[in-house]
């Protein structure tokens, strides 16, 4: 018979390092992973239980090791780390790929009229609005005035900033032109992400010791983690729209595609099935379906390896902290050198 599962693992923390950029994209790689977004209600609850009972010291009979982190990344998939709701479906960091796919390479095909740019940022923003509430930091609520006009602030600038350089290209080569696209969105990210999340820079968010022992709210872990944010959000978008403008741009004007690369590869093979049957010419419809497609092989390794660059359990000094808070924390912990915090996704 085999042997109890160990009730001392600790499912609180991922279960590869941290500490490792190679840690975290295995970690990130299992978080977004799309498939998660096709589990039902029952396997989640029965993940949430699991968990739930094992930190309670119970483990379900017959429990292996794998079950449980399998488990933990079921539940972590769609349960808020800090106020343990479960979230909203499309907002889950499982469901990037697919949505994001789908929006971007629309995106970057109808992008040369002004109510197809309109349409697709009003689309984009607005769903990047719900990511980053559903996966903001900290357990405080949020009012429905906030979140209103944080939302129609992001989307509107976002907006703005897409039609202002849309009308920039007219006046440069259609290439560079594919490339506004990306140029608005990276500006967006830095408009929407802080409006949708501005109560954690007006009031703070948890900050704890390493032992998760609760020592206030800080507005600078707050710059910090939303900086980081953006950061990723934007090098998450980049391959995605800055890879797929020259190949279709080969695509639509070269009779042929020459290729030096590894015959097996996923691209080359798509690329090359494109070309050899013209498809372009055939069935221009399929212009935005072949776009999706390139935009989401690069969104699969691009969504873990960018949400990999920053521990999502982010540290600051105490010395970088707001001087009351510092004293604070000095007062009732005097041996706490850093603070943690969850930077959200």
């Amino acid at each position: 018979m085999a042997a109890e599962l160990s009730t001392s693992i600790n499912i609180k923390e991922p279960r590869w390092d941290q500490g490792t950029f190679l840690g975290r994209a295995k970690h990130f790689f299992t978080v977004t992973d799309p498939r998660n977004i096709l589990l039902s209600n029952e396997q989640l609850e029965k993940a949430h239980q699991i968990i739930h009972d094992y930190k309670q010291g119970i483990v379900s009979p017959g429990l292996t090791e794998d079950e449980l982190w399998r488990a933990k990344y079921v539940f972590d998939s769609a349960f808020h780390p800090d106020t343990g709701e479960k979230m909203i479906l499309i907002g889950r960091m499982s469901a990037q790929v697919p949505m994001n796919m789908t929006i971007t390479g629309c995106m970057m095909t109808f992008y040369k009229t002004t109510p197809a740019v309109v349409f697709w940022q009003w689309i984009n923003q607005s769903f990047n609005a719900i990511v980053n509430y559903t996966n903001r930091s900290g357990d405080a609520p949020i009012t429905v005035n906030q979140l209103g006009t944080a939302y129609v602030s992001a989307t509107t600038g976002a907006v703005v900033t897409a039609l202002g350089l849309n009308a920039l290209s007219k006046h440069i080569s259609p290439l560079i032109g594919r490339f506004v696209p990306f140029a608005a969105v990276a500006a967006a990210n830095c408009i929407n992400i802080p409006l949708m999340r501005q109560r954690e820079l007006k009031h703070g968010i948890p900050v704890t010791d390493e032992n998760d022992n609760r020592l206030g709210e800080s507005t600078n872990a707050a710059q910090q983690a939303i900086t980081q944010v953006v950061i990723s959000r934007i090098l998450m978008a980049a391959p995605g729209m800055a890879i797929p403008p020259f190949l279709m741009n080969s695509l639509e004007k070269k009779a042929f595609l020459k290729v030096c690369l590894d015959q097996h590869l996923l691209i080359t093979n798509y690329l090359i099935i494109i070309k050899k049957h013209n498809l372009f010419q055939r069935f221009p419809w399929m212009n935005a379906p072949i776009q999706v497609g390139l935009v989401g092989i690069c969104l699969v390794f691009a969504t873990p390896l960018c949400c990999a660059l920053f521990p999502q359990k982010s540290s600051m000094s105490i010395s970088r902290l707001e001087p009351a808070l510092q004293e604070k924390i000095r007062a009732s912990h005097p041996g706490v050198e850093r603070v943690y915090f969850n930077k959200g996704l």
